[in-house]
């Protein structure tokens, strides 16, 4: 059996919770990927997992269609923000528990799929880690039941950068103010691991007003290191794609996008 090895320090608390729907909304690059898992559980016809759900942003669209779907998270401040949307909306029922992704057990549940939208993957930083998530899901899916994931592909030229210093990264509105969010970067080529600081400064009438902080760690993978650790978990067919339309991994593709089974 692998040994257990966990770092997490992943600040899913109130900051991140507070002001998580409202950033994410003004990520243009956002919503192709909702669209992606959405088809994938509706191929599936459910019941489907999901891994990381946070506030529900990709789950309660897969819950609106009817599909019987469980959400998983380790915040429980993030599942109270989602449970407020769910009592906001009776007729969605996505059911809700609190684990880690690697250690998680739904004893006599099974699904045709599980997935992990928004690079939630990454936050596993050793392989003892992922193998153990990986383990957890297929003891989870149904014969032919299917595992789907994202991460973003790591460019070189940026990797190679060990320090960035503070920069905008976006702006976004929370009621009458404006919250401009600046992140801060560091990584450790030898661990693979991105530490990002996302500083979330609150302007009124244009003058800053306070600043609050979230802290992030990163792991980041190569496209045949998956295949790897993938093969290693026992998944025996595995496709990659470069973007959420399914095209081919390419040099200036975004992301990798993982369907395994």
């Amino acid at each position: 059996m692998l040994p257990r090895v966990t770092e997490f320090e992943d600040s899913y608390g109130a900051v991140t919770a507070r002001f998580y729907d409202a950033a994410y909304a003004a990520l243009a690059q956002l919503g192709p990927d909702a669209d992606f898992y959405a088809a994938l559980a509706r191929e599936s016809g459910g019941p489907v997992l999901e891994l990381g759900c946070g506030t529900g942003r990709v789950l309660l669209g897969i819950a609106e269609e009817g599909i019987a779907c469980t959400g998983l998270d380790l915040s429980e401040t993030m599942l109270d923000v989602l449970r407020g949307k769910v009592a906001d909306a009776p007729g969605m029922t996505p059911r809700l528990v609190q684990s880690d992704m690697q250690a998680f057990d739904l004893p006599g549940e099974r699904f045709s799929l599980v997935f992990s939208a928004f690079r939630a993957f990454q936050h596993l930083y050793s392989v003892e880690d992922q193998l153990r998530c990986l383990a957890c899901v297929r003891a989870h899916l149904i014969p032919g039941g299917r595992f789907a994931f994202d991460v973003f592909n790591p460019r070189l030229d940026v990797i190679w950068v060990e320090e960035a210093p503070e920069a905008e990264d976006l702006r976004f509105r929370d009621g009458k103010d404006e919250i401009v969010r600046f992140v801060r970067a560091t990584r450790d080529r030898p661990t693979q691991t991105l530490s990002l600081v996302m500083r979330y400064e609150r302007r009124r009438a244009g003058e800053p007003v306070g600043s609050e902080e979230a802290r992030f760690r990163m792991r980041w993978f190569t496209r045949y290191e998956l295949e790897h650790l993938l093969a290693r978990a026992g998944f025996a067919e595995v496709s990659i794609y470069g973007d959420f339309d399914r095209s081919p991994v390419g040099r200036e593709s975004p992301s990798l996008v993982v369907v395994a089974s």
